[in-house]
């Protein structure tokens, strides 16, 4: 699971009890009873203004009314805001291309919700579920870009015809010298190490290939649910669509996570066993 995931996941109760003490109203009638108990000296009203407020910490954090009315409203739009800040963060970081793509995606996503809002068939509270599942998509979609633009810069740091050089000379010591040659010995463990990078490139470049063919899938998955969704009768078959591509990005996601680690352990194991050559 994903740094955003956990954050997401670790975050999706409302903190009534914070709702409930810092508020303006709250917080201005605590300042008011502080301050008229000092200016008057009468510590009653601040005794009773305490008193008050344990009353109300105690039982409004668990009003249903407060909760329904204001409170979950003001935690969506937090959640609203939080994830619009950390989507235009990652939006910032690609290219222009796929920049375009991210905000056509989002257009999309807005037609989709208004072409749901627009058919009354559908059953509110249950495509109200399904529908936020858009939003992940969105923001998975931005984490692919992201994922394909690191395995781009790095794959345009190989410099293949060098590679093949460094192959063919050490190939050749290997064969040209003796065995117990310290030489020969270096070579081979260069050989292994070049043989490690070629393996790494091969398969970053599948995982790139992978990631732009889940981001083609996706937008093409948007259109159709557009198309279908003026006509679903039943919630779940979109629910179930849009689980596939999740299910999809996080395969990609831990795919690439894995090659980029072990291509980093190789990176860093490598002047090690040079020097231990």
């Amino acid at each position: 699971m994903g740094d955003d995931d956990k954050r997401r996941k670790g975050s999706d109760e409302p903190p009534y009890s914070r709702y409930a003490l810092l508020n303006p109203y709250n917080l201005s009638l605590l300042a008011g009873a502080g301050a008229t108990a000092a200016a008057t000296g009468q510590w009653w009203i601040a005794v009773c203004a305490a008193a008050t407020e344990g009353l109300w910490m105690l039982f409004a954090p668990d009003a249903k009314i407060l909760q329904q009315t204001i409170w979950n409203k003001r935690w969506e739009q937090a959640k609203k805001d939080e994830a619009d800040e950390r989507q235009n963060k990652k939006y910032l970081l690609l290219g222009y291309q796929d920049q375009t793509r991210a905000a056509a995606l989002r257009d999309q996503r807005a037609r989709i919700l208004q072409l749901a809002a627009d058919n009354s068939s559908l059953t509110a509270d249950l495509m109200k579920d399904e529908l936020t599942k858009l939003e992940a998509l969105l923001e998975d979609f931005l984490d692919l870009a992201l994922v394909c633009g690191r395995c781009e810069l790095q794959l345009r740091s190989f410099d293949h015809e060098k590679l093949n050089q460094s192959w063919m000379f050490y190939a050749d010591q290997v064969k040209r010298l003796p065995e117990g040659d310290k030489r020969r010995q270096v070579a081979e463990k260069n050989l292994e190490v070049l043989a490690q990078r070629k393996n790494r490139m091969e398969a970053m470049q599948k995982n790139l290939q992978t990631a732009r063919g889940q981001m083609d899938l996706m937008e093409n998955s948007f259109r159709l649910l557009s198309d279908e969704i003026v006509t679903m009768a039943n919630p779940t078959e979109l629910g179930a669509r849009l689980d596939d591509l999740r299910i999809g990005v996080q395969a990609i996601r831990e795919s690439t996570e894995d090659t980029q680690e072990a291509y980093d352990e190789m990176a860093e194991e490598a002047p090690a066993r040079q020097m231990r050559g």
